[in-house]
């Protein structure tokens, strides 16, 4: 029987009659049929326990129940963290129409978009941690019970990778702090705030988080043993443009504790300027000049001191894309739909906080 479901171009729902009434089929992974299978069979046969004298009859009916709670944990347990759907794009839309009913949530987007798959490229990893972040410092009780839980599901696929790889572990450090900080201002005030589930499952989350934060601080870095040509053997100035293409002070400072020579290249005062005028206005540095001792503009102190006032200009890799004419968010190597006829000129780059601000009502 044809069903229209909230979009009336879809077929809709397959639904048969029973004696009970109309029932909705619902599909499964083989696995979970079969196992649906053997859990019918038990429904319909017999339940004894132990010994003759206490033997106790289950009815059909309490047979029943107990197969329809064993699909229901089995289902659970075979569930994947993350959502996955053919399709890896969502379309935004913030009302209803007539051919869409309600409006697209920010947890319905992060469920679609597949951010399990995005950490392991290397291009989107500092795009998904920084995402992550936002999420955990304003937008956490905003998502559903199943964003939550595939949020979680994605932060420890992060921590894994960083653990694994000892790639960029700062940034996750970052967000974990955020994220204990956002967590424990919720547990604190659980009655004043919108938390989906038990508080304990929050509890244990937090500890996980905690757990997590000490790993990453005992974490030792891995000494590459390699003969060939290494960072330090490249000229000077190799290694002096090197560092004029990073956008991030801290990764600076990082890689100037390498080697003296990098230290060195890495305290040049134009270096440090030129990343003060990539990131504030004229107008933003001018009313924070920090002078040194001899009388020259410190642009290093200036960078970490502006940074405190002003964003900072935001590099990635690969970002979600936005299709303006379709109103549809996707990876730009998935593609979408799209019905105009130079789809390349209606594209436009989300950062993190544009993707957080089109969800918003």
């Amino acid at each position: 029987m044809p069903f229209l479901g909230q979009d009336w171009r879809s077929p809709g729902w397959r639904w048969v009659k029973t004696e009970d009434g109309w029932k909705r089929c619902e599909s499964f992974s083989p696995t979970l049929e079969d196992g649906n299978n053997q859990l019918n069979d038990i429904s319909h046969t017999v339940i004894l326990t132990g010994d003759d004298e206490n033997e106790e009859v289950y009815n059909t009916e309490d047979c029943e129940f107990a197969a329809k709670k064993r699909k229901k944990d089995h289902f659970r347990n075979n569930t994947d963290s993350q959502c996955f759907y053919r399709e890896k794009w969502i379309y935004v839309h913030k009302e209803s129409t007539k051919e869409r009913h309600g409006y697209c949530t920010l947890g319905e987007a992060f469920n679609r978009l597949d951010f399990s798959s995005a950490i392991q490229d290397i291009r989107r990893f500092n795009y998904v941690v920084k995402l992550l972040q936002l999420i955990a410092k304003s937008q956490l009780t905003s998502l559903s019970g199943a964003a939550q839980k595939n949020y979680f599901n994605i932060l420890d696929k992060i921590v894994q990778k960083v653990m694994e790889d000892q790639y960029n572990p700062r940034l996750i450090k970052d967000l974990l702090q955020d994220l204990s900080s956002t967590l424990c201002i919720l547990i604190r005030g659980v009655g004043k705030s919108v938390l989906v589930g038990n508080i304990n499952i929050w509890i244990c989350r937090l500890e996980t988080i905690l757990l997590w934060q000490q790993q990453l601080k005992n974490l030792q870095m891995n000494k590459q043993v390699n003969n060939g040509l290494t960072l330090s053997d490249l000229p000077l100035h190799m290694l002096n443009n090197i560092l004029y293409r990073f956008s991030d002070g801290w990764d600076i400072i990082t890689l100037g504790q390498v080697t003296p020579t990098l230290y060195m290249l890495s305290e040049d005062r134009q270096l440090w300027k030129k990343l003060c005028q990539y990131h504030f206005a004229e107008k933003q540095f001018c009313r924070h000049l920090i002078p040194s001792e001899k009388g020259h503009i410190d642009w290093k102190l200036m960078y970490f001191a502006l940074q405190k006032y002003y964003p900072i200009k935001e590099q990635y890799g690969d970002t979600l894309h936005f299709c303006r004419h379709c109103s549809i968010l996707f990876w730009k190597d998935t593609g979408h739909p799209c019905t105009a006829s130079d789809p390349n000129t209606c594209l436009m780059p989300v950062s993190p906080q544009h993707f957080i601000d089109l969800f918003k009502f």
